[in-house]
């Protein structure tokens, strides 16, 4: 276990299993410093250097890459309000309702952007097939919808310009 034939091609398993998980780890770049500091250990091993040295430059050369990406984490914090992402795009946005809306608890369909999605209504007033909503909020995989008149008679932070 000590030969460092053996620990070149641990190193180099490690490359790719961190890089595999970084790839697989959406937009974290958790991995990355991992990838670094095996490297590092890799080119050690090499070039002859022993284990506990080897060990010693894979901490070193993952902490200096985490150290060294601290600023783009941030400034890319900074950029991502949450908001436009995923589900949450829909928020805002008009859609029309394919499947009445019976109100309550019950759900109906929206189309918004070229998706179907189950809607319920925001006031569990029922909303007839062919309305024009708002989608003031997502729940999971439902939309919550207001109607138009609803949207026009009161003023939400989420109401799109344009309803005329």
């Amino acid at each position: 276990m000590e030969s460092p034939e053996f620990w070149r091609w641990i190193w180099l398993v490690g490359i790719v299993a961190f890089m595999a998980g970084e790839l697989l780890t959406a937009g974290s770049f958790f991995m990355m410093p991992f990838v670094v500091g095996a490297f590092v250990a890799f080119l050690m091993a090499l070039t002859g250097f022993n284990l506990p040295l080897e060990l010693t430059g894979f901490i070193l050369g993952s902490g200096a890459a985490f150290l060294a990406m601290r600023p783009l984490a941030r400034r890319l914090d900074q950029l991502d309000s949450g908001d436009g992402i995923g589900a949450k795009r829909l928020v805002g946005a008009k859609a029309v309702v394919t499947k009445d809306i019976p109100g309550g608890t019950h759900l109906g369909m929206i189309k918004v952007g070229g998706e179907l999605w189950r809607a319920e209504s925001l006031d569990d007033h029922p909303i007839p097939a062919g309305a024009q909503v708002s989608v003031v909020e997502v729940r999971g995989t439902r939309a919550v919808v207001w109607t138009r008149d609803q949207v026009d008679r009161t003023e939400t932070p989420n109401r799109e310009p344009g309803w005329s």
